[in-house]
């Protein structure tokens, strides 16, 4: 089997356009790889939907010359609507739904010329940050199997990172894309809210979720939003801006920029390995000439707080629907309409989605709805705010992406405090709607990636982009992952 897909997207798409290869062999090698697979990256594979869209690929001539995404395979997140493929949010509730439409995003994957491969595994109704409430087991770290991949995206990180594909589509509430691109070593872009449409797309939290991509590196990053982005008339807070091409700072030098670290994403919430090595590339650039200054950002230590009042309190609002009667799971032989909402929901549902919904129900009740909910809204608009001031002083805003490096498999399951403090760096920026991305820079003692997260103001993902590649080129690590360990 060639290993073609550990090629680069300019080098297969130069292969593909000299016919030395077709979308078939990139398919055959991705199966493959899958199949022999140990990291649970997929819930659903649809080789038969797969192989026939390469067909069709090859008689298009017009858009292998157009598209560098052309033949290239890519992995979904399973809460994005797949016209006639599986969709289960990694729940027992849908485990056997089959939506009649394609999310707005999959039209946008389809006239890029991409082919999708199958569902990627994550955390039940993206209701975690380790993947491990997923219906249908954890997926794994390629690095190091006994490791998380993050969550809610942990399968489509694991596909990635484990070389099944170049490509793949998570989604970000608090995190669920760049924490687990920093746990798996990948570039992972949650844009702005609103950049990409969130139709189609199996609703959370609908203030916080977005869809974005991760990819091997931060020039494919911006190639697959490129892809990805464009106004949607059937959803409201879809941008109307016009599209752009995310790529083209990308090689411009960096020394005029001003950046901006909060004091408390270097504080001692995060692991000492983690702000060492941070540390070195601030050091790194200010040798460049890029000014860095530590500030101090309001409210931040109340994102977990905001996080788990806003997201779970939406979350109660959107999984009503879930009620055993339109579609998804119905209980069996129900004594009356009572029991039949009863049942189907507490059979349907995990641990951590019900405890969720019996939180956020709680919080949008009577008065607790003003006590809570209103005033969690309050101090989120003062977040913004202050991130806005200082987006008036500094281009982007950095810092670690996570507080530890991926952990094993099995811890914290029982510990729903510790799965929100893994998303506390990264919670602001979707409280804030702003665009923020993982880089990875480097490794721990035990060899596991530490990420960069880069925060930039509203549709700023160009210059996140210019700053990304610049700081990957200067690092120039090697993230492959030659061989799984198991320790």
């Amino acid at each position: 089997m060639n290993n073609y897909l550990d090629l680069s997207i300019v080098q297969l798409h130069q292969l593909l356009v000299n016919r030395e290869i077709t979308p078939k062999d990139l398919l055959d090698e991705a199966f493959d790889k899958i199949e022999k697979s140990e990291l649970n990256a997929f819930i659903t594979l649809d080789k038969e939907g797969a192989y026939r869209r390469a067909e069709e690929l090859e008689k298009n001539k017009e858009l292998m010359n157009e598209s560098l995404l052309y033949g290239i395979p890519i992995a979904i997140k399973d809460n994005i609507n797949t016209k006639g493929v599986r969709t289960t949010c990694a729940s027992h509730m849908l485990e056997n739904f089959v939506p009649i439409e394609d999310a707005f995003v999959m039209d946008k994957v389809n006239a890029a010329g991409l082919i999708m491969v199958g569902k990627a595994n994550m955390d039940e109704f993206a209701m975690g940050s380790t993947s491990q409430t997923s219906y249908f087991g954890a997926p794994k770290n390629p690095w190091n199997v006994t490791r998380i991949a993050g969550g809610s995206s942990g399968g489509s990180a694991s596909s990635v990172a484990g070389g099944l594909v170049p490509f793949a589509l998570g989604s970000d509430t608090g995190g669920s894309i760049r924490q687990p691109s920093s746990y798996c070593g990948l570039v992972g872009m949650k844009p702005t809210y609103g950049r990409i449409s969130r139709r189609g797309l199996i609703a959370f939290a609908s203030s916080l979720d977005q869809i974005g991509p991760m990819t091997r590196n931060v020039y494919e990053n911006a190639l697959l939003l490129n892809a990805l982005v464009g106004h949607d008339e059937l959803d409201l807070t879809s941008s109307k801006r016009e599209k752009e091409d995310f790529t083209r700072l990308i090689g411009k030098d960096i020394k005029d920029l001003k950046v901006a670290v909060p004091r408390y994403f270097m504080s001692d919430i995060v692991d000492s390995e983690i702000k060492e090595k941070v540390t070195e590339v601030i050091n790194r650039l200010k040798e460049l000439g890029v000014t860095v200054d530590y500030i101090d950002i309001e409210h931040l230590e109340h994102a977990v707080t905001l996080y788990q009042i806003i997201a779970m309190g939406e979350a109660s609002s959107n999984l009503a629907r879930f009620d055993g009667v339109r579609f998804g799971y119905s209980c069996e032989n129900p004594t009356s309409v009572d029991d039949l909402y009863e049942r189907s929901r507490a059979e349907g549902f995990g641990a951590e989605v019900k405890r969720r919904i019996m939180v956020g129900s709680y919080l949008l009740s009577g008065d607790y709805a003003k006590e809570y909910y209103s005033k969690a809204l309050q101090i989120r608009a003062q977040m913004k705010k202050s991130f806005d001031e200082a987006f008036e002083k500094y281009d982007l805003i950095i810092g670690p992406t996570t507080t530890t490096c991926a952990y094993p498999l099995g811890e914290g399951v029982d510990d729903p405090r510790k799965t929100f403090l893994d998303d506390v760096l990264v919670i602001p920026v979707n409280m804030a709607g702003l665009p923020g991305m993982n880089v990875p820079i480097g490794f721990n003692q035990e060899h596991m990636p530490i990420g960069l997260h880069i925060i930039g103001s509203r549709f700023e993902e160009a210059k996140m982009y210019q700053f990304a590649a610049y700081i990957e080129k200067m690092l120039d690590l090697n993230l492959k992952v030659e061989e799984v360990s198991h320790e």
